[in-house]
C-alpha cells in the first residue's frame, strides 16, 4: 500500500498507522479483543494521541456498549482538542444512553 490519502495532521508514526489500521479492521471482523488490545497498546505508549482515543470512545460505546466509558474517551479528546465535533458529536449520541436517577 501507499501513503495515506489524508493528511497525517497528528504526525503518527509508520507503526501507529499500520496499528490503528490493524484495530479498525478487527473492529470491521468483530474481533473486539484483539482491536481493544492493540489500541490499549497504543494507548499506553500515547495517552495523547488522538486518533486512539477517538477509536477507543467508537469501540466502547457502538460495540461494547459502555457508554460511560465511551464518554470518559471522549472527554479526553475534548480536553486536548476542544474544536474535535466528531468527539463532540459522539460523547453526545451516548450521553442519550445513559439514564440518570
Amino acid at each position: 500500500m501507499g501513503a495515506p490519502q489524508w493528511k497525517n495532521i497528528y504526525k503518527l508514526s509508520s507503526d501507529q498507522i499500520n496499528k490503528l489500521e490493524e484495530a479498525e479492521n478487527k473492529l470491521e471482523s468483530m474481533e473486539i479483543n484483539e482491536a481493544e488490545s492493540i489500541l490499549l497498546g497504543l494507548f499506553i505508549k500515547d495517552k495523547h494521541c488522538i486518533p486512539v482515543l477517538n477509536i477507543l470512545g467508537h469501540l466502547h460505546g457502538r460495540y461494547l456498549s459502555d457508554f460511560e466509558t465511551s464518554i470518559e474517551y471522549y472527554d479526553k479528546v475534548l480536553q486536548l482538542e476542544p474544536d474535535n465535533s466528531w468527539a463532540r458529536d459522539e460523547r453526545r449520541r451516548y450521553r442519550r444512553y445513559l439514564t440518570y436517577d
